[in-house]
């Protein structure tokens, strides 16, 4: 495995030259040159643990680095999932995975893995140098929290793709014990991770940040989303877990019904990718960009050499809806509405010109129109957008699931569910209409609708084991349903996804492959 045997000092050092560049503070740059910095020097100051966090940020960035020719790695996610498909099939790796044939040497997933372990290799050098810093302790439990947060949000994304992974929690050198570690049981990676999020809750964060930096409101809603993962396949945890992922969710959504002008639905879906509205209200945890250090990654949604942005008729179009997903909407589903939910079918011609018809519906949720204009109004060509990964919404999307796995829908679990759809101006019936059955089913269909194209559908196949038809409207077990996008059923193997066969090569305590897919 990749493992980065030291983390680049440079780039944390670098992040606290800028910074103290901005402060004056002269103390610090008289004491030693940052080129100069060794890894025993350079944390000893409490901007060198500012400095380190931020660094672990900035490495969650990867989701948004390429994955070759008109693709990026977040695409991964989308392309499984048969939600999405591509108008320009001019990347092979991404076609492998809309094909659901993919192996060990896809790009996407040899660069997630490698992503996600920079975030762990990160996060573990600030969990083990910060404690040793002179500093205010409540400024360093914060610093630490964020930090097990982080990790902790690396290790949930890579147990959920691969099952058993290295269980790495210290910095490693080439003369570490373990720097060829094994793969731990998924059960012992997600205890790391619930402990990691416990301590993060108890860190003293604010409920909502618009810094950026992680808050209350997106811990207590990841420690629900895991207990709702383990609930399920492949943990099969059952009722206990429901509740916990129910009480949890609970807790945000009381806080949230108390102080509905610090976290709540956004009034309109145009304002889910509103630049102005960045970290606030619905979104609880977002991925940071801003041009000045690195740009929107998003740009694969736009539709391929159609004149959407300043920019004319360019654009790659490389992830699309899939066509009958987005025909499934409800009738008068605002989602589905041009320009006004999370879909466009036409736009105004360079940004700011005339309207025109784009003979299809586009992704529409991660458009900026701050930055590409809209009618009469140029845009400013500075793609600011955050990649969101926790919206409200999912709170209470994952607290009525919860709730009503622990016997039937009650009046709490009905009035979230609601929420969500009376945003999209659809009726609701009434709670006594729904069974646990039919309400379960209502919640998943409603995930499907809400949280498609964010990174999350595909997980919500996995812990499920089931999967949306949209002709029916009802799920399909997960393996035999056939994907629209590559019109080939879903097969056990994909429940996982290979490990890279470089990786393989590189530490042999990694093998054997995933069920399924060849080995080296």
């Amino acid at each position: 495995m990749k493992l980065h045997i030291r983390q680049n000092i440079g780039k944390a050092a670098l992040a606290c030259t800028l910074m103290l560049a901005a402060t004056g503070c002269t103390k610090f740059l008289s004491e030693e040159a940052p080129s100069n910095l060794t890894e025993n020097a350079f944390y000893t100051l409490p901007d060198h643990a500012t400095a380190a966090l931020n660094a672990a940020y900035a490495d969650l960035r990867f989701i948004g680095d390429g994955a070759g020719i008109f693709s990026s790695n977040w695409q991964l996610l989308e392309a499984l999932t048969g939600n999405a498909t591509t108008e320009t099939a001019q990347n092979s790796d991404l076609n492998n995975l809309y094909g659901l044939i993919h192996d060990g040497n896809t790009a996407h997933v040899v660069n997630y893995w490698n992503g996600l372990y920079r975030v762990i290799a990160q996060t573990n050098q600030v969990l083990e140098k910060v404690p040793g810093i002179t500093m205010d302790e409540a400024a360093k439990k914060k610093i630490l929290g964020e930090a097990r947060f982080l990790r902790a949000w690396a290790y949930f994304t890579a147990v959920r793709l691969w099952g058993d992974v290295p269980l790495v929690t210290k910095p490693q050198t080439i003369t570490s014990e373990d720097f060829r570690p094994s793969r731990t049981p998924s059960e012992q990676v997600y205890n790391l991770i619930i402990e990691d999020l416990t301590f993060a809750e108890a860190a003293g964060l604010p409920w909502m940040d618009v810094s950026g930096h992680v808050n209350l409101a997106a811990v207590k809603t990841q420690l629900a989303k895991v207990y709702l993962t383990m609930a399920g396949f492949p943990l099969r945890k059952g009722a206990t877990h429901y509740k916990l992922a129910a009480d949890k969710a609970l807790e945000v959504v009381t806080y949230a019904n108390a102080n509905p002008g610090t976290i709540n639905l956004f009034s309109t879906y145009g304002e889910v990718h509103q630049e102005s509205l960045k970290n606030r209200t619905e979104h609880l945890f977002m991925l940071q960009y801003n041009t000045v250090v690195a740009a929107n990654p998003l740009d694969n949604y736009y539709p391929n050499f159609k004149p959407v942005t300043y920019n004319g008729p360019s654009g790659t179009g490389s992830t699309v809806p899939e066509i009958n997903f987005y025909r499934s909407y409800e009738t008068g589903d605002l989602r589905a509405k041009d320009r006004e939910g999370y879909f466009y079918t036409s736009y105004f011609t360079n940004g700011d010109g005339a309207l025109f018809d784009l003979g299809a519906p586009y992704v529409f949720k991660h458009f900026n129109v701050t930055a590409n204009g809209t009618r009469g109004v140029p845009g400013t060509r500075q793609n600011n957008l955050n990649v969101p990964q926790i919206r409200y919404a999912e709170t209470l999307l994952i607290y009525a699931e919860a709730q009503n796995e622990l016997g039937a829908p009650t009046q709490a679990a009905y009035d979230a569910l609601k929420k969500v759809r009376d945003r999209a101006k659809l009726t609701t019936p009434a709670l006594s209409s729904f069974t646990q059955n039919s309400f379960r089913e209502a919640v998943w269909r409603e995930r499907w609708y809400e949280l498609s194209y964010e990174g999350i559908i595909w997980f919500d196949m996995v812990r499920l084991r089931k999967v949306f038809n949209v002709t029916t409207k009802g799920f399909d077990d997960f393996v035999g349903h056939v994907n629209l996008s590559s019109n080939r059923p879903l097969q056990e193997k994909h429940l996982l996804l290979p490990l890279g066969r470089q990786e393989m090569l590189n530490n042999p305590n990694l093998r054997p492959q995933n069920p399924g897919y060849p080995g080296i």
